[in-house]
C-alpha cells in the first residue's frame, strides 16, 4: 500500500491524516458514517451515497475483496472512501480485485490509517459536515473547500437516475408488471422483484405520471435516492399522478416522497441513520425489525391526512420508517428492505406489496 500522506480536513477545521490509496485525485462531498460490518462494496455502489465522502466504523475493509456480483449499480457512487485500515491481500473465491485497485478503477480516492473511532464521534457530536479528501497541504483544500457547492441544495437524483427507460434481465417474461421511478435504484430491488415473478422496468426521475401509467404497470415502486426530498417537486408531482391509479410501494427516498406528496414535510437528521443496525417496531403487529439503513432525512408526520397513518417507527430516535395509506393500496417504508441485513428479514415486504397488486389486478 502507498505511503503517500493524505488528509481528510473538515469544514469544522478538524484534519485527519493517513494514508492514500485509491485513485490519486481530490474530492469533496458531505462527510457521513455507516456502522455496518461488511458490505463495502454496495455502499460504495449505493447510490443514495452520491455527492459524500462515506466512512466505515468498522475497522477492517478490503478483506474479502470485491466482485461484480455485489455491485448495486452501474458505477461507484461515493466521492470518496475512509478506513481505518485496507486490507491489501483479500481471500474469498469469488474475489476479483483488491478494493485498492477497484477504487483506482473508479477514479475514487481514498484514506487509510484514519482514527475512525475519534472521526466518528465528531461527526455524531457536531453533525455531518462537508469534507473534502486530499493528497496536497490540508490549508488548501480547506480553503477550496468554503468555495466548493454544499450538499443540501445539490439535486443529486437526476446524477444517478438512468437516462432511459430498460428492463431488468429477461424482459419478456410474463407475469405482474412492475414500474420503478428510478430515483438511484439498487440492483437489489429489482432482483428480488424478478425473483417473485415480476417483469421490472425501471424509467427516469422525471418520468410523468402520465408515462408511468403508459407502460401499463400492475405495481409501482418509487425508489431510494440521495439528497434532500425537498428538492425533488418533479418526482412530488409524478407520485401524485400515480396514487389511486395502481399499488404504490415507496422505499426511502420513494416514502420520503410519497410523504410529501400526502401534505407532510421532511428535515435533515444530526448524523442519518447508516448501517444495517437499525431497529424498527411495525405499529400494527408490535414486532421488531433489524434493518439496514441509509439516509440523512426524514418525515415530519405532522402535516398528513387522517387518510394517512405512521406505521412504522425508529426505536432510537422515535423517528418515522413508514406510512400507509388506510383507503389506497399504497405503503412506504425508510428502511432498505432490499438490503438483507438478517439476510432476509424484510422480504415480506416485496411480498405484500405483490399481494396488494394481485387484489388490484383481481378487480
Amino acid at each position: 500500500m502507498s505511503t503517500t500522506r493524505a488528509h481528510l480536513v473538515l469544514e469544522d477545521g478538524s484534519v485527519f491524516a493517513g494514508r492514500a490509496f485509491g485513485a490519486e485525485a481530490e474530492r469533496h462531498g458531505e462527510v457521513v458514517f455507516t456502522t455496518s460490518m461488511t458490505g463495502y462494496q454496495e455502499a460504495l455502489t449505493d447510490p443514495s451515497f452520491a455527492g459524500q465522502i462515506l466512512v466505515m466504523t468498522y475497522p477492517l475493509q478490503g478483506n474479502y475483496g470485491v466482485t461484480p456480483f455485489d455491485t448495486e449499480s452501474a458505477r461507484v457512487q461515493v466521492r470518496g472512501f475512509v478506513v481505518r485500515e485496507a486490507c491489501e491481500l483479500p481471500s474469498h473465491w469469488r474475489s476479483e480485485d483488491t478494493l485498492h485497485g477497484y477504487l483506482v478503477a473508479n477514479g475514487i480516492p481514498a484514506i487509510e490509517g484514519v482514527d475512525t473511532r475519534a472521526l466518528t464521534r465528531r461527526l455524531r457530536s457536531a453533525g455531518v459536515m462537508m469534507g473534502a479528501l486530499t493528497r496536497r497541504d490540508p490549508e488548501t483544500a480547506r480553503a477550496r473547500l468554503r468555495e466548493l457547492p454544499r450538499y443540501e441544495g445539490s439535486d443529486f437524483v437526476h446524477d444517478v437516475s438512468t437516462a432511459k427507460p430498460f428492463s431488468w434481465p429477461d424482459p419478456e417474461r410474463p407475469g405482474r408488471h412492475i414500474v420503478v421511478l428510478d430515483l438511484g435504484v439498487k440492483h437489489n430491488i429489482m432482483r428480488i422483484l424478478r425473483s417473485l415473478g415480476c417483469r421490472v422496468t425501471a424509467v427516469p426521475c422525471a418520468t410523468s405520471a402520465a408515462d408511468v401509467l403508459d407502460l401499463k404497470p400492475d405495481g409501482i415502486v418509487l425508489s431510494p435516492g440521495p439528497g434532500d426530498p425537498a428538492l425533488l417537486d418533479y418526482a412530488v408531482d409524478t407520485a401524485n399522478g400515480l396514487l389511486g391509479r395502481a399499488p404504490v410501494f415507496g422505499i426511502c427516498l420513494g416514502h420520503q416522497v410519497l410523504a410529501r406528496a400526502w401534505g407532510a414535510t421532511t428535515f435533515k437528521l444530526k448524523f442519518g441513520h447508516r448501517g444495517a443496525n437499525h431497529p424498527v417496531r411495525d405499529e400494527a403487529t408490535g414486532r421488531v425489525s433489524i434493518t439496514a439503513q441509509n439516509h440523512g432525512y426524514a418525515v415530519d408526520p405532522n402535516g398528513l391526512p387522517s387518510s394517512v397513518e405512521v406505521s412504522h417507527v425508529h426505536l432510537n430516535d422515535g423517528t418515522c420508517e413508514g406510512l400507509r395509506h388506510r383507503e389506497l393500496p399504497v405503503f412506504t417504508i425508510q428502511y432498505h428492505s432490499e438490503a438483507s441485513p438478517g439476510p432476509h428479514d424484510n422480504r415480506e415486504l416485496f411480498e405484500r406489496f405483490l399481494e396488494l397488486v394481485e387484489e388490484a389486478r383481481s378487480r
